[in-house]
């Protein structure tokens, strides 16, 4: 079953690299949303996801046995907040950039590079 997973979160994350290699800007942000997804699911991957144990180390011994991980859960945790703040960030910037150009497509979004909005320079380069 640990193979189907790993496989899962495979195609997830091509998938998120496919769409985040996109100009289109929407795209980008729903591809690194599943970046994300991917990324966790590969995290709980790695914290034995088979085992029904507590963690819990038994008084007399020095290692945790054969329960899961509880630092990896934490890291997800943590993962699914910096996630959804990443996610939150660039769709209010994808959001200004169709407000600013009325377009989500990157290779128009170079206006941070030239003074003035895009319309004026269109008319000062004729």
């Amino acid at each position: 079953m640990t193979i189907l997973y790993a496989i899962a979160g495979a195609g997830i994350l091509a998938c998120a690299l496919y769409m985040v290699l996109s100009r289109n800007l929407v795209r980008m942000l729903l591809g690194l949303s599943l970046l994300a997804t991917g990324t966790n699911l590969l995290l709980f991957l790695s914290g034995r996801i088979a085992s029904r144990q507590p963690p819990i180390i038994r008084t007399g011994e020095k290692t945790l046995g054969e329960a899961a991980d509880p630092i990896t859960q934490a890291m997800i945790l943590t993962a699914i907040v910096i996630g959804f703040a990443l996610t939150v960030m660039l769709a209010v910037l994808v959001l200004r950039a169709w407000r600013s150009i009325r377009s989500v497509d990157a290779r128009e979004l170079d206006s941070a590079e030239t003074l003035g909005p895009p319309r004026d320079r269109e008319a000062a380069d004729d």
